[in-house]
């Protein structure tokens, strides 16, 4: 986590701030095709090798990822931030604490604080009732379950590269709205699909949705946070947004066992698609709807192509080895 914090920050000052979606989408693609690539890639050398040369080869590649990032030369960071680190950095909690206050203040990110903390509440537990659901349910075997996630982590790769292009011809609010409403239609679908392909299918479209909602909103964090403020601020909008996660993950799995998997995702996807929505209808949320939220423009200096793409290679050999596992269910949002 502490890595994925640095990125984020690292990320503002590598491009030119209307490039900003651009570079997260193809980040993204990135560690999309880690995490469909890597445990297959794990597994070849483990059956050919044994397990010890896979544990060291990942070990190896913490050193490649080490260089990568001596390589990388972020550049200077605009003065916005220089009367506010004159005094220096203080105590963890109070960090965390200036972030949290820019985000109350701060009206588009409240808004989608408020909205991504139900979003997670109603899906973090997905995977579980996925996996279930297609063993239970559709009988299907492991082998069968690693194909779906394996297949459907595709919609993540489409979604960071459709979402540029996207942000650029329909603005933030219908792209961010839109993502997340296409998840909650996507999860209905889920639960009323009766064979695997067309649970393949939609919870491809899923992640796509996910992608594109999440790129946008980092996106967004990174372009109108002040640079001195970023990584203050992109902790505590991911400990906030994240910490009901767990308990939402517990109350679906609940759900699922008592009422079946039919039912809880139907009945999940009705509020999952009303709370994007609520950007459209709730003046608490109506900042999110705006086509370009940003509260002022940063000066840049010529972006560095060769540092940004030597950063992407970091952050891909991070993924290979990190995210397999999570097979590109959650993009960073």
């Amino acid at each position: 986590m502490v890595f994925q914090v640095a990125a984020v920050t690292a990320v503002r000052n590598l491009v030119d701030r209307d490039r900003i979606t651009e570079a997260n989408g193809r980040l993204q693609a990135t560690y999309a095709a880690a995490a469909v690539g890597g445990p297959l890639l794990a597994g070849m050398v483990s059956a050919r090798f044994g397990a010890t040369a896979a544990v060291a080869i990942n070990a190896g590649s913490f050193a490649l990822s080490a260089a990568g990032l001596w390589l990388v030369r972020l550049r200077q960071p605009d003065g916005s931030g220089g009367i506010a680190d004159a005094g220096g950095r203080g105590r963890p909690l109070v960090e965390l604490l200036a972030g949290a206050r820019f985000l109350w203040r701060q009206p588009v990110l409240r808004s989608l604080t408020v909205l991504l903390s139900v979003f997670i509440f109603l899906t973090y537990g997905l995977t579980d009732v996925l996996v279930y659901h297609v063993k239970q349910d559709l009988g299907g075997s492991d082998g069968t379950v690693g194909t779906v996630l394996g297949l459907a982590g595709l919609g993540t790769i489409a979604g960071a590269l459709l979402v540029a292009p996207l942000r650029r011809r329909r603005g933030f609010g219908v792209t961010w709205i839109g993502a997340h409403s296409m998840c909650g239609l996507a999860v209905a679908g889920i639960g009323l699909a009766g064979n695997v392909p067309a649970v393949t299918a939609l919870t491809a479209v899923y992640l796509c949705g996910v992608s594109v909602g999440g790129i946008c909103s980092m996106s967004l964090r990174q372009e109108i946070t002040p640079d001195h403020l970023l990584g203050r601020v992109t902790s505590a909008f991911w400990s906030t947004h994240y910490s009901l996660g767990p308990a939402g993950a517990a109350v679906l799995t609940w759900a699922a066992g008592r009422y079946g998997v039919t039912a809880s995702p139907s009945s999940r996807e009705r509020v999952a698609s009303w709370s994007p929505s609520a950007g459209c209808s709730r003046r608490s949320a109506g900042p999110v709807r705006s086509r370009r939220p940003t509260s002022r423009t940063f000066s840049r200096s010529p972006p560095s192509r060769p540092a940004a793409r030597r950063w992407a290679t970091v952050q891909g050999l991070y993924s290979l080895r990190v995210r397999g596992s999570h097979c590109g269910w959650f993009s960073r949002m």
